[in-house]
């Protein structure tokens, strides 16, 4: 398997892994001694279910590993990406309350990871990724996310032409940008098919993805600093919109906006 097997680390991390079930559990190894009980319980009871073999090893073992175990990892199959009409098709369902969620060059796995929590707690329909110069769905990001990246639909692909086939289906291209343009985002109209794009830790959005976007909204800040972190300042938005949606459930397109 060498090439095809990833170690996932964490209980909330594994659990979720077997419970969403896309991909293959090779192995579980527990830590002698761990104290059976919550969530690894839980884990260990729908592992037996599913008839993935567990091996008892000595801590140790596991902390040359990861030191943030927690007592289990698991030897699964890479990440299961999706093709952008997967995400495309799975968001048709959900009409004007679709949202979809786009990075730009997002770089630091622990953002990528709070994103992808906060995308699938708001019912995210998908997640793009960019093909290149991205982070990606790595082992520490699935930690990052509590597990939450194995129930999203997440799609590596070109961002210029994922946005262009988003507008194609009916989609409004929202950019997260400090900029004089952009609305205040108690002010934007979020009450429609939505794509929300965030940009990387340092520079934000890349010139050509700005200028893709319908519009920009910004969060007001009122502090002494003039900017919030990017997982948190997404996360802000994806609720605002989540919210927007829910409360004001208008049929709308591009076209008679």
């Amino acid at each position: 398997m060498a090439g095809q097997e990833e170690i996932l680390y964490g209980r909330n991390p594994v659990l979720e892994v077997i419970k969403a079930g896309r991909r293959s559990v090779y192995a579980l190894r527990l830590s002698q001694g761990a104290e059976v009980r919550g969530t690894l319980s839980e884990l260990l009871d729908l592992a037996r279910s599913k008839a993935i073999g567990v091996e008892k090893v000595q801590r140790s073992e596991l902390d040359q590993l990861n030191v943030n175990h927690q007592g289990i990892v698991a030897s699964v199959s890479p990440y299961p990406y999706v093709d952008l009409g997967e995400v495309i098709d799975h968001a048709a369902p959900a009409g004007m309350k679709s949202l979809v969620l786009l990075l730009d060059t997002l770089q630091d796995p622990q953002n990528l990871g709070s994103l992808l929590r906060t995308a699938e707690g708001v019912g995210a329909s998908g997640v793009v990724l960019p093909a290149h110069r991205s982070a990606s769905v790595t082992p520490a990001v699935v930690r990052a996310s509590a597990g939450a990246s194995e129930h999203l639909l997440i799609t590596q692909y070109n961002l210029a032409q994922a946005i262009e086939s988003l507008k194609e289906n009916e989609f409004w291209i929202v950019g997260l940008e400090r900029d004089p343009q952009a609305q205040v985002l108690s002010q934007a109209s979020l009450d429609r098919k939505l794509a929300i794009v965030v940009g990387s830790e340092g520079s934000g959005l890349r010139r050509l993805v700005r200028e893709s976007c319908d519009f920009l909204v910004q969060i007001p800040m009122y502090g002494e600093i003039d900017s919030l972190n990017a997982a948190v300042a997404g996360s802000i938005v994806l609720y605002a919109a989540r919210e927007r949606q829910s409360s004001n459930h208008i049929d709308a397109t591009p076209e008679s906006w």
